[in-house]
Parts: C-alpha cells; sequence; structure tokens
C-alpha cells in the first residue's frame, strides 16, 4: 500500500491501537451480534473462541490485522471475554 502521504506519525501508528478504545468504539467494533457468535461458537476451546473475537474486532476497528495479535489492550479482550462468558452461562442454563 502507497504511504508515501502518510507522516511518519501516521505510518507507525498504521495497524495498531493508539490507545484503548473508548466504551462507544467497544460497543461499535467489538460488540459481538448473532452472526459473530456463530462464528466464534465454531471455534475449539475458549481460548480460540476469545483470540478469534479478538482478532474479528481488531479487523473491524482497524481495518487490519495486527502484526502481533498479543498487542491488544485489556479492556478489548475484557470487553470480548465477557460476552463470550455471557453466551458459555446462557448455554449453561438451557
Amino acid at each position: 500500500m502507497p504511504v508515501e502521504f502518510l507522516s511518519d506519525d501516521q505510518v507507525a501508528a498504521y495497524g495498531r491501537f493508539a490507545g484503548p478504545p473508548g466504551q462507544g468504539e467497544l460497543e461499535r467494533f467489538f460488540f459481538l451480534d448473532d452472526a459473530a457468535r456463530a462464528l466464534t461458537a465454531r471455534r475449539r476451546g475458549d481460548h480460540n473462541r476469545l483470540g478469534f473475537a479478538v482478532q474479528l474486532g481488531t479487523v473491524r476497528f482497524l481495518g487490519t490485522f495486527l502484526p502481533d495479535p498479543l498487542d491488544v489492550p485489556a479492556v478489548v479482550t475484557d470487553y470480548l471475554a465477557g460476552q463470550l462468558e455471557g453466551r458459555r452461562r446462557d448455554a449453561a442454563i438451557r
């Protein structure tokens, strides 16, 4: 991708979290709707489901995958884990 029109700071920040997303950004980009939950549920193991959900939200938010998939603010993983945990509780009740 040509980046000549970007400043050095913009190039360095591209594809990375500049800081933790706010509540509105979490709700917009990291909310797992029914379709995302269905995709995520097909993964084996809690860690795989969380990792898939993090990647899904990250690509929505940044427009690309992270070079280091572990370089995600804790607020993102907490937000997604809470949604996935809620789904597990709902399934156990049924």
